[in-house]
């Protein structure tokens, strides 16, 4: 950063500023193919240990924090640690301060406003290791974030997108400022490869759960973020409100 805070609030867990970190952005009204994968991703990565760091927006942010698990994921504020912006966000980042961590440049009870939405997408970026878009459009304030990570020299990293689709995207690969994930596993383990061991000699606690056919409502208390990705892949059915594997 050329400019740091004088000072960063905090309420939650600060071991998770020792933790490999990704930053994950994007719109705030992202298409259901964007927010499906970047669920995905950000499970997947939570899954081998790396923490999610977003700002607690609604779309790709909310999505990011809730694939990650509030316990693993970090969300930077464009107000006062104590404000819960956006409101429809409330019970999420609730949860983040009691079991991940929320972190905030500005005063308890300052509102967010125009300009702490930019000076939140800085730290945010310069948090992760490398940053992730998963939709945007030109002009967009995610494109702003964009802009830090080319600043501080980081790898830029896109959802593949049709035609016509997230044009900041395409662009940004287009110019090769960025580079597209087209498979998601491949992508994390190319990032992290000495997690693929590690991951691989584990055996999978949700699938072994889900072997026993639970009650669909005690599953979702168990993996709220994994039972949502795995309906949506088809990893899993639901029948007379009982959890089946595919």
């Amino acid at each position: 950063m050329k400019k740091y805070p004088k000072e960063l609030f905090y309420d939650g867990d600060l071991e998770l500023l020792k933790k490999t970190k990704v930053s994950i952005v994007g719109s705030r009204r992202p298409s259901k193919y964007s927010k499906t994968q970047i669920n995905s991703l950000a499970s997947k990565l939570s899954d081998i240990g790396v923490c999610v760091v977003s700002g607690g927006a609604m779309g790709i942010d909310a999505v990011s924090h809730q694939g990650a698990g509030a316990q693993n994921t970090i969300s930077v504020l464009p107000c006062g640690i104590d404000v819960r912006y956006p409101s429809v966000n409330k019970n999420l980042l609730d949860s983040i301060a009691k079991e991940g961590l929320l972190l905030s440049q500005f005063v308890l009870g300052e509102k967010a406003r125009p300009y702490s939405f930019v000076l939140r997408n800085e730290i945010v970026v310069a948090l992760g290791d490398v940053l992730i878009v998963g939709e945007a459009d030109e002009g967009s304030g995610t494109m702003r974030s964009v802009e830090f990570a080319l600043e501080m020299g980081k790898d830029i990293y896109v959802l593949s997108h049709r035609i016509g689709e997230s044009k900041a995207t395409n662009k940004l690969v287009q110019e090769g400022k960025a580079k597209a994930i087209t498979d998601i596993d491949e992508f994390v383990y190319s990032l992290y490869p000495d997690a693929q061991n590690s991951a691989h000699s584990n055996t999978d606690e949700f699938l072994e759960y889900c072997a026993s056919n639970p009650n669909y409502e005690e599953a979702v208390a168990k993996f709220p973020t994994r039972i949502f990705e795995s309906e949506l892949s088809g990893e899993i059915l639901i029948k007379d409100g009982r959890i089946l594997l595919n």
